[in-house]
């Protein structure tokens, strides 16, 4: 059994409340902003909390690592095993989990080399259950949802939110909703909610467009809402967090580095390590930074205008479909992480965002496109002098490869990007560039083809 022992605190009002009283938009009435889930025990910004109630950091590092060897699917889930950290539910048989969690830290030898980091890292989301970082907050929330008794979820999506979703929906036979906009989705995002038996609208409007209409069928329909505007969403979207303090040792590394899109993942891994450090299982933050695509970019115009104080919502255009969001929902979350932390907030063309795909790919490790933005911000970051070689850094990637294919094989067939766009790149993209060579069924073709790459 769990014990649900969460109020939730309104990231604008400062309101606390139960969570029987919030809203089906999970915005609070008072003044319109998101919740965050808190912690009446030990959340720092709960006044009750006191240090005696604090649970004992050496204690939870031995459990949790304990729990890797257990056969229990709760135990073996990367979110759920960490569960003293988002005691959410009331009864842990409503755990809808497929094994999430768990994902891969890899070392980036051949960008730590052309970058000058000798400490670099990716943490891969994509290695997850349906390939993305959704999976973590989606155990969350669903579980919740099943608690609550809903049959029906749903969700607007790009793709990621929308696989994520209908597979954990399957799991807990339940039925969900996907609003996506049309023509702007991988099909292989797509793909997946269709697999896994979304009833699948696609909608004549953008991402915010879909947002729009949602809110509305969740108004007047019983439908539980699960993009991140939902609390419990974030709490499993921390994990990571958890996961990569305990591969460092708990020493945290000096920076992570994420894609910008609807900044939900951002605001969860920071809140994380907040948390972290308030208990004692860490000393330290690192600095978190959000990367953006120059066509997407509304949280780093904000930066630039008004130190995030107010943010504009723009038309969003990028082949990063995953992070192609124009009016982000979990801004004002994002900036105050990313000011709590000392971090930064870049953005990059898509010249710079497909070559960093293929870098990443050289290493052997396939990501979607808007996961490369982490490592094209970080070059940025270098040559202003505000990441030191000798300082760790952990790229966070948001998606698996398959995710976007074609995106993969435009590239390397050089049909991707126009001229324009390939811009002071275009020798670096050509060098990475491996497109197929046609050949007849001879063996001295094959031969010679070797000899030229060798070469």
């Amino acid at each position: 059994m769990m014990q649900d022992t969460h109020q939730l605190r309104c990231t604008g009002c400062a309101r606390v409340i139960a969570h029987e009283d919030l809203k089906d938009n999970f915005r609070c009435p008072e003044c319109g902003d998101l919740y965050e889930v808190e912690y009446p025990a030990w959340s720092a910004s709960a006044a009750t909390a006191a240090k005696r109630n604090f649970p004992n950091p050496s204690a939870l590092r031995w459990l949790w690592k304990e729990r890797c060897a257990s056969s229990d699917i709760k135990d073996q889930s990367g979110v759920w095993r960490f569960r003293e950290l988002l005691p959410i539910l009331r009864d842990e048989e409503n755990i809808v989990s497929l094994r999430e969690g768990n994902t891969p830290l890899y070392s980036l030898s051949r960008a730590a080399r052309d970058t000058g980091i000798e400490k670099l890292y990716a943490k891969h989301q994509g290695m997850n259950p349906t390939g993305s970082f959704k999976d973590t907050g989606m155990t969350a929330a669903l579980s919740v949802a099943r608690e609550r008794g809903f049959s029906w979820v749903a969700c607007a999506s790009t793709g990621n939110t929308s696989a994520a979703m209908a597979a954990y929906a399957a799991r807990a036979g339940m039925r969900s909703l996907v609003l996506i906009p049309e023509g702007k989705i991988a099909w292989g995002k797509l793909s997946q909610a269709i697999d896994y038996g979304a009833l699948t609208c696609q909608l004549r409007t953008d991402f915010d467009g879909c947002v729009r209409v949602l809110a509305e069928v969740v108004r007047r329909a019983p439908v539980y809402l699960l993009n991140s505007v939902n609390p419990y969403r974030l709490e499993g979207q921390k994990t990571p967090a958890l996961e990569i303090a305990e591969e460092f040792e708990w020493r945290t590394p000096d920076h992570l580095i994420a894609p910008g899109g609807n900044l939900a993942n951002s605001s969860a891994l920071g809140k994380a390590f907040l948390e972290m450090k308030h208990l004692g299982l860490v000393d330290r933050v690192p600095k978190i930074s959000v990367i953006q695509a120059e066509g997407a970019n509304p949280l780093y115009r904000s930066m630039q205008s008004s130190d995030g104080r107010e943010l504009a919502p723009v038309e969003a255009h990028t082949r990063a479909s995953a992070i192609r969001i124009g009016n982000p929902a979990s801004w004002k979350k994002a900036v105050r992480v990313v000011h709590a932390t000392g971090g930064w907030v870049e953005q990059v063309t898509e010249a710079e965002i497909a070559l960093a795909k293929a870098e990443i790919g050289a290493e052997g490790i396939g990501c979607e496109p808007a996961s490369a933005v982490t490592l094209a911000g970080l070059k940025k970051f270098v040559a202003a002098g505000k990441i030191d070689p000798a300082e760790s850094v952990v790229l966070l990637l948001t998606g698996h490869t398959l995710k976007d294919s074609d995106y993969t094989i435009h590239y390397h067939r050089g049909d991707l990007l126009r001229d324009d766009e390939l811009s002071v790149l275009r020798a670096e993209i050509e060098a990475t560039r491996r497109n197929p060579v046609e050949l007849d069924a001879d063996p001295e073709q094959v031969l010679r083809a070797l000899d030229r790459v060798a070469v």
